[in-house]
């Protein structure tokens, strides 16, 4: 079903920037028009109840423009902007706050975007820029990880952390680990709940073309140049007990057109086969070990484990990494085709004894933005927890959750009401509870299309069919957006 067609788009988007009317972008409108202000609200009402054991905080990034674009606009280019809904004694609050970037506040400085987007070309009048190409705005609003008691916002193609208050949502300024961090910080890092260190890549143009590091405990960094072909567009890692496994994907920039042009023509090439490299968790260049696989693209991963001589990854496969862009759809027409995210569930193993590489599909629906108990990051894990994203809408939508089983092969879903679309679900603990992998909840930003209305769903991940246990009405609209994390009450300082 495709978006309502409304007389007066703007009558919802009342808290949207001015600058907004007129705008035609499919991706600056409706369930993803920016908010033009921070909110902050105490004892939000309920429907439902809330549980007393669900003490933490759930966060929640994406795209918020500030200033009309200078460009073409990409969903991605929107600044950062985080949401927080805290739970504690079964109350709620909610806070939205902005990724205050070095780029965010130069952008303040001047009034103005300075920066092109995605979609358009380097600028020699812009500031330094980030990226693999250094040209781009770094807005951080892409994901979020918890480290060493701080939450980190990263943003997708690679730049500076931004350390998060996860208490009030402000921004704390950047981490650069002591001055250590010389490279760029993927947008999906790993942290490993159990020792603390925290694990990373980056990507560029220019050699080294891929780079791999590690942050300790005690905050040193080690970093391993890793050997690939040229420029990659990777965008996750997956992260076991002893390794970590890096992605050489065929889905790149044109070579010839990056180096002879300075074009940036995403292209998939299916004769070449997608390639992994496994690295002792503290490994050196010499230590890499590559495994090949089918063609393909990963967006997300959802765990990796060993298994006696095999290395298991489990995530999220493109079934269309470089679609076609559909007639009619103007200016955006490629950026829409590549954000209708087509991917299922699936399985690699690699034999690290004889090199072996094995892969299955585990489902044939489309789902994506997976989630697990971060208890269980990096050893072997039964749940994940998966967005469903319906193909037949002119943008991409969530229009509910699909609970994985891999130890039965069997799944639960919940879809949301009708009109309704929701976010990322990440995995929030029982507190107090029994240990078993699935004693929690599943909480997600959900927003209602034609109202405008958005509020907060707390799901029983132990049966997410019964529907939402409690419904936290918001005061304000929340913009569609990405990628979001669970920090515990624990790290908080409320247990």
């Amino acid at each position: 079903m495709n978006a309502p067609r409304l007389s007066d788009p703007l009558r919802l988007e009342r808290d949207a920037p001015s600058w907004l009317s007129g705008v035609e972008n499919p991706y600056l409108r409706g369930l993803y028009a920016p908010v033009k202000a921070e909110t902050t609200a105490e004892d939000l009402e309920v429907i439902g109840e809330i549980p007393a054991d669900l003490c933490g905080a759930y966060m929640r990034n994406g795209p918020n423009q500030v200033y009309p674009p200078a460009s073409k606009h990409h969903w991605f280019d929107g600044d950062g902007m985080v949401h927080t809904v805290a739970f504690k004694d079964g109350q709620a609050s909610y806070r939205s706050r902005f990724v205050k970037t070095d780029h965010f506040k130069l952008n303040a400085e001047a009034g103005r975007e300075q920066w092109p987007g995605y979609m358009g070309h380097p600028n020699p009048e812009s500031p330094p820029g980030a990226g693999s190409d250094g040209w781009l705005k770094d807005s951080a609003n892409t994901d979020l990880i918890v480290h060493n008691g701080e939450v980190l916002a990263l943003w997708y193609q690679a730049g500076v952390p931004v350390r998060i208050d996860p208490a009030t949502g402000d921004t704390l300024g950047p981490q650069t680990f002591g001055g250590q961090l010389q490279r760029q910080v993927s947008a999906h890092a790993k942290t490993d709940p159990v020792t603390g260190e925290m694990f990373f890549f980056d990507y560029n143009t220019k050699p080294p073309y891929m780079t791999y590091h590690v942050v300790s405990p005690d905050g040193r960094m080690s970093t391993v140049e890793i050997d690939v072909p040229g420029p990659r567009l990777p965008h996750d890692m997956a992260l076991s007990k002893n390794y970590a496994i890096l992605h050489d994907l065929p889905l790149f920039w044109d070579p010839e057109l990056l180096k002879t042009r300075g074009l940036h023509k995403v292209t998939f090439y299916e004769d070449i086969p997608s390639r992994f490299a496994v690295i002792p968790r503290y490994g050196s260049a010499d230590d890499v070990r590559w495994f090949e696989a089918e063609p393909g693209y990963i967006y997300h991963v959802t765990n990796a484990y060993e298994d006696g001589d095999w290395l298991i990854m489990e995530g999220c496969r493109v079934t269309d990494p470089c679609p076609e862009s559909q007639p009619g759809r103007g200016a955006y027409a490629r950026m829409m085709a590549f954000l209708l995210l087509k991917a299922r569930f699936h399985r690699w193993k690699f034999n690290l004894k004889t090199g072996e590489t094995k892969e299955e599909w585990l489902d044939d629906r489309n789902a994506e933005f997976p989630t697990i108990n971060m208890d269980v990051q990096g050893v072997p894990s039964r749940y994940s927890y998966h967005v469903s994203i319906p193909t037949d809408r002119e943008t991409m939508v969530f229009d509910g959750l699909i609970k994985y089983d891999t130890r039965t092969g069997r799944s639960q879903s919940l879809r949301f009401e009708e009109g309704w679309y929701g976010s990322e679900s990440p995995f929030a603990p029982r507190l107090n509870g029994t240990g078993e992998e699935d004693d929690g909840y599943l909480v997600s930003f959900v927003s209602n299309e034609a109202e405008g209305r958005s509020e907060i769903h707390v799901i029983d991940a132990a049966d997410i069919e019964a529907g939402p246990i409690a419904r936290v009405k918001l005061p304000a609209r929340v913009p569609a957006g990405f990628h979001s994390t669970w920090v515990p009450g624990a790290e908080m300082g409320w247990v």
